[in-house]
């Protein structure tokens, strides 16, 4: 063969090897359709600085977030999102009011998300009653950091976490509506239970707060 002509040949192999995987990757893009769906939350970015936030819409693949700073492409994002819970990606694209990123999650995790959303996406069209009640998780590190209202420290276990509430076990005396600090996120307890609380976050906690 040619010289020239085998480059060539080498060129459009790599070529369409090159195209090759450009259409695997759209294809994965748009395994998941993205749905229009209004979530507040908070996240941070890498310098660790927290914003709330609020999707405009969301695949389990990626989502477009309405939020009052964006970083640079490709940084890390990890956002606690009302119903969802954590959420991390990379940002893909900076818009005027927000910005884009993908959605970095197992297989088995993108379908509970394609489930969430669908069903999220639905709810007006079925008639089924708002729903704003938020999942809970089991937190990888139960211990917490608990400040209560007169000023007491102490170290407090987690039972579990969501973007609205906690539960956790402690022996201090508390009586409903008391006020406190878990990790930093203020709450307000709304059920007392034996040798424990639950509480409700009087604002969303950040993303740094606590281990999902």
């Amino acid at each position: 063969m040619i010289p020239g002509r085998w480059l060539t040949a080498c060129g459009t192999i790599e070529m369409n090897q090159f195209v090759s995987k450009l259409a695997a990757r759209a294809v994965e893009q748009r395994r998941y359709q993205r749905v229009a769906v209004t979530l507040h939350g908070r996240y941070m970015l890498p310098d660790r600085s927290e914003y709330e936030c609020m999707t405009v819409d969301m695949s389990p693949g990626g989502m477009l977030v309405r939020a009052p700073r964006s970083g640079d492409i490709n940084d890390r994002v990890i956002a606690y999102l009302e119903t969802l819970g954590r959420v991390e990606g990379q940002i893909t694209r900076r818009t005027v009011d927000g910005f884009a990123m993908t959605v970095n999650a197992t297989l088995r995790r993108r379908d509970k998300l394609a489930a969430q959303l669908t069903w999220l996406a639905n709810r007006s069209e079925l008639g089924l009653p708002e729903d704003r009640r938020h999942e809970r998780f089991v937190p990888r590190n139960p211990n917490a950091h608990m400040i209560t209202g007169g000023g007491a420290e102490s170290m407090v276990r987690l039972i579990d976490v969501s973007l609205s509430g906690a539960a956790l076990t402690t022996d201090l005396p508390f009586q409903k509506g008391d006020l406190m600090l878990l990790n930093q996120t203020p709450a307000k307890v709304v059920r007392i239970f034996e040798r424990g609380v639950a509480v409700e976050f009087t604002r969303p906690p950040g993303p740094g707060a606590f281990e999902f």
